[in-house]
């Protein structure tokens, strides 16, 4: 046998069971503790981008139903079966309680505004 295949401190070595060392209920804590950590990573950015885009559609409704329906109450609302498919769509919902949707402000809610003039 070479001095490369015998290794001395590993002579009397016999393998464990192959059981973790750590106690079952330290592996579950720990295991809660990080789901617990990454739900607070995740969290906060999940309600600004939500909150964000609330007060955008809310904004770009507002300006939509000013130019278009100036006596009506803007009502911006996240459908996923919509007209144009899932997004925001921009209502005016006048007085006496009737609604008629203005525009479909897309899935990421804001206004493009072109050049007068130029085509549609």
């Amino acid at each position: 046998m070479s001095d490369d295949e015998y290794h001395p401190e590993l002579a009397e070595y016999v393998p464990g069971d192959g059981r973790s060392i750590r106690r079952p209920l330290t592996v579950k804590v720990m295991r809660v503790v990080i789901v617990i950590a990454v739900v607070a990573l995740i969290l906060p950015g999940v309600i600004y981008t939500i909150s964000v885009q609330v007060e955008t559609a809310g904004a770009a409704c507002a300006i939509v139903v000013a130019s278009g329906a100036p006596t009506a109450t803007p009502d911006a609302r996240l459908q996923l079966w919509g007209g144009n498919g899932p997004g925001w769509y921009c209502y005016a919902r006048s007085f006496d309680g009737s609604e008629v949707m203005l525009r479909a402000l897309g899935m990421i809610p804001g206004l493009s505004y072109r050049p007068s003039g130029t085509p549609a």
